[in-house]
Parts: structure tokens; C-alpha cells; sequence
């Protein structure tokens, strides 16, 4: 038999082998090889190499044999190999990805969506006619591949808004503009002032939810969370009409079971009985239709250039900054409530707007009108 040349290697080499042994990120099979190619250049014979690291035979010929040639580190790295050859085409591929961004109801199918069971069928009953017999023994592995690396995911929806108010930029450059207004006020304080400006928006659906079982608290060293039955009471629910004033941070609130034009009207009362009979109170507000009734339009007509309405464009409600306050409700005094009666969940949204009117936050637009125009 032919004997193998002695393996020369550096003290360099070697103890980037001896690193690599103990390294535990490493692969099993460089870590094998390392330990092959040391006790190599040790003078030990391959079979007993073999034996000492649980290697075959084959393994450790072909890594000495590859140190031999290309040096240590060919022998620990893997060369690239060609591969099985591809059995799916290009062009089956395309077909695949084809399928997946058409509506499975226009082929015929009840579903909107696809889920992969029904497209690998789909796949499999249809590709030999389409002269793509390479899908016909298709899988989830397979077709996942496909998806992936055309970027494509046909049993996910996404949602977008469409903006349908022709006047979109318009109306948000006027919303802008007066709070702009309102900053520089705010910065400049006049005592002379007679105006005010109102963010408002009505917040509906608030939940009176009552316990059935008694509410279990915290006990130190035995339980660390709020304990609560899984089962409740669904009492109602009520609507809250607010407005908050842009110059002082005062939050003006309205409890209702419903926000119609009715509450609104009611609610505009109460603006009027809460500012002097000469200021002008400017509303910034959204389109709903009872901001524009006949009830509403009634009203406005006995308080003549009382009230000025400044509209937020349609799916604009972003602009309007009255849902920073309404975010804070429910992440505060709201947030797992829990009532005996509809009667008490108004009262307590009374007291939670009480306290946080004890100290009043000034709300600014943050963003430029340019960064503004971008979202």
C-alpha cells in the first residue's frame, strides 16, 4: 500500500485547529476533521484515528488527502459541490407564482383566498396540462421555496386606505394651518384674547363590564396578579363626546348612550354656557353626518357667528388632535375597568377626566406641515 506523505503544519495551524476543536459553535464534521489532521501530524495511524474519534475511514483519507493538496484550511472547509440537478423549471416556477396572484374563485374555486393544500391540488390536477410535469409531485416544502423567493404569500391580506376626499391636502393644510395658529398664541399668551379652538371627536362603544365573581387583589408572597373569573356582564355601553382646549389642555366631557345629532347639539351647549358670549369657539372636528344635520344646522342659526366648524379631511382623523387624549383614556382609567352598573362607569369617566383636568396638558402638533403632507 502506499504510504501518505507527512503533513507539515505551522504552529499557526495548529493552533487554529485547536481552537476550532473546542470551539462549541462549530459544525461536528470540522470539528472531526481538525481532530483527524492533529493526530495526523502526531504520527497515529488512521485506524486508529478511526477509533479514537468515531470516524470512518473514508473521512479521514479524504481529509488528509485534501491537506495534503490544499492545504489546512481546504481540508476543514467544504468545497462547493454541483449539487442534485434542478428538477423544477424556470418557466414551472413562473406558472406556480402565476397561480398564486389570481383569486382562486376566478378558477373556479368558492374561496377568496389560497390557502397551500388547495393550491399544491390545484397544482397537481392542472400542471400536466399546462406541459409542467415537473409540479406533478409538488409539496409544501417545495411550493414554500417557490413563495418565498418570489415574495409572494397568497393566503395573507393586507389592508391600505384609499384616500376618496378630493380635497385631502386641502383640508389637512387647513387643519395645519390652525394649529400653527394656536401654537403661536400659546406662545405668546394675550390677555385680550376672544377665541378659543376645540379638538373634538366623540369616543363610542366604552363597555360597562360587571364582575360575576367577587375580584381577587394582590396578596404579597402568595399572588402577584389582579385575579378575576373568566366569566362577566355585558351592562351597555355608552358613548363619550369630548373636547379639548387647545390654549389651556381643559378636557370638556359629555357621557351619553349615543352621540346623534341630539348629544352633539347638547354638547355644543355646553360650550357655549362654558366661554364668554363674545368669543368665537372654532371646532375642529370630523365629517360625521351629525356634525352636519338639519338639527345641527338649526341649532348653529340662534348662536350666529358663535361657532366655527374647521373639518378634518375623510380617514383624516389622525389630524384631529383629540385622539392623543382619547389614546390616554383608554390606556388609563379605562383600561380594565370593571363597573356594578352603567350609572357608575359614567361616573367614573367623569372622575378620571376630573383628575386629569387637575393637571392639564397642552397638546402640540409636533410634525412640519411637509412631513405632515408625506403619511
Amino acid at each position: 500500500m502506499a504510504k501518505r506523505a507527512r503533513l507539515n503544519m505551522s504552529a499557526e495551524e495548529r493552533k487554529q485547529l485547536e481552537n476550532l476543536t473546542i470551539r462549541r459553535s462549530e459544525s461536528a464534521g470540522k470539528v472531526g476533521r481538525a481532530r483527524a489532521l492533529l493526530a495526523y501530524t502526531e504520527g497515529i495511524k488512521i485506524s486508529d484515528i478511526c477509533l479514537k474519534f468515531g470516524l470512518t475511514r473514508r473521512v479521514v483519507e479524504y481529509t488528509i488527502d485534501k491537506a495534503l493538496n490544499l492545504g489546512i484550511s481546504g481540508a476543514i472547509s467544504d468545497l462547493p459541490r454541483s449539487g442534485r440537478s434542478r428538477r423544477i423549471t424556470d418557466d414551472a416556477r413562473s406558472w406556480v407564482l402565476d397561480l398564486a396572484c389570481r383569486r382562486p374563485v376566478d378558477l373556479g374555486y368558492a374561496a377568496e383566498t389560497w390557502t397551500y393544500s388547495a393550491l399544491i391540488k390545484h397544482i397537481r390536477e392542472n400542471c400536466a396540462r399546462a406541459g409542467y410535469e415537473c409540479l406533478n409531485k409538488i409539496g409544501k416544502s417545495v411550493l414554500n421555496s417557490i413563495m418565498s423567493k418570489g415574495s409572494i404569500r397568497p393566503h395573507k391580506v393586507s389592508y391600505y386606505l384609499e384616500r376618496r376626499d378630493p380635497d385631502f391636502e386641502f383640508k389637512m393644510a387647513n387643519v395645519l394651518c390652525v394649529y400653527k395658529e394656536v401654537g403661536a398664541l400659546n406662545d405668546a399668551p394675550d390677555a385680550n384674547r376672544t377665541s378659543t379652538t376645540i379638538s373634538y371627536d366623540e369616543k363610542p362603544g366604552i363597555q360597562a363590564i360587571k364582575n360575576i365573581a367577587p375580584q381577587l387583589q394582590p396578596v404579597p408572597g402568595k399572588y402577584s396578579d389582579i385575579g378575576r373569573d373568566h366569566e362577566y356582564k355585558r351592562l351597555g355601553t355608552l358613548s363619550l363626546l369630548a373636547g379639548i382646549d387647545l390654549h389651556s389642555g381643559k378636557v370638556l366631557p359629555l357621557v351619553r348612550e349615543r352621540h346623534r345629532s341630539r348629544e352633539f347639539v347638547e354638547f355644543l351647549s355646553l360650550l357655549d354656557r362654558e366661554y364668554p358670549a363674545e368669543w368665537k369657539i372654532r371646532l375642529i372636528l370630523d365629517n360625521h353626518s351629525a356634525h352636519i344635520s338639519k338639527e345641527t344646522q338649526a341649532y348653529l342659526k340662534t348662536r350666529t357667528n358663535r361657532f366655527e366648524f374647521v373639518f378634518t379631511p375623510k380617514h383624516g382623523s389622525w389630524l384631529n388632535m383629540i385622539e392623543m387624549f382619547f389614546s390616554k383614556v383608554a390606556r388609563g382609567f379605562l383600561r380594565n375597568i370593571r363597573v356594578e352598573t352603567k350609572k357608575e362607569l359614567e361616573t367614573r369617566i367623569y372622575q378620571g377626566i376630573q383628575e386629569i383636568n387637575e393637571e392639564p396638558v397642552v397638546f402640540r402638533w409636533r410634525y412640519k406641515m411637509e412631513e405632515a403632507s408625506v403619511v
